[in-house]
């Protein structure tokens, strides 16, 4: 958790969707909330379930997973990130972790809209459910 109160929100973008939707957006000089860090990425599908796990216990309250679905250059690459986060969906349910704090979207080059709506969304959600806790995803591991 950040130290100022607000909620961190990361967001695993990938180059050809969610990382050029986020640049589409400060081309057109549009606003999204502060409270979020943009990781450009190749693709989700190099992060292990376990991953979003781990960020939950390191403060991360919420993940936007920000990628090109079907129109990824890298072949396969949506179907695994897909089922990468099916995986991390049932860990955190064993943990008793909101699953409402990770969300795969498609995101386009051009999607300025869905993207600001995706990250105004998840702040919504994350004012209903409330910041990570040591209560809500147990301790870190060291």
């Amino acid at each position: 958790m950040s130290s100022n109160g607000k909620p961190d929100i990361l967001i695993l973008a990938s180059l050809s969707g969610g990382y050029a939707g986020a640049d589409s957006v400060g081309q057109a000089h549009r606003n999204y909330a502060s409270n979020t860090f943009v990781l450009p990425v190749r693709s989700p599908a190099m992060f292990p379930a376990d991953f979003y796990l781990e960020a939950f216990r390191r403060g991360i309250d919420a993940i936007l997973v920000m990628y090109s679905g079907t129109d990824c250059p890298y072949d396969g690459a949506a179907d695994r990130t897909a089922q990468l986060i099916n995986e991390a969906y049932t860990q955190m349910k064993a943990e008793g972790i909101d699953t409402r704090r990770l969300k795969l979207v498609a995101i386009c080059t051009v999607c300025t809209d869905a993207f600001i709506r995706e990250v105004g969304w998840m702040n919504d959600v994350l004012g209903e459910i409330g910041l990570v806790t040591d209560d809500s995803v147990g301790e870190p591991a060291l």
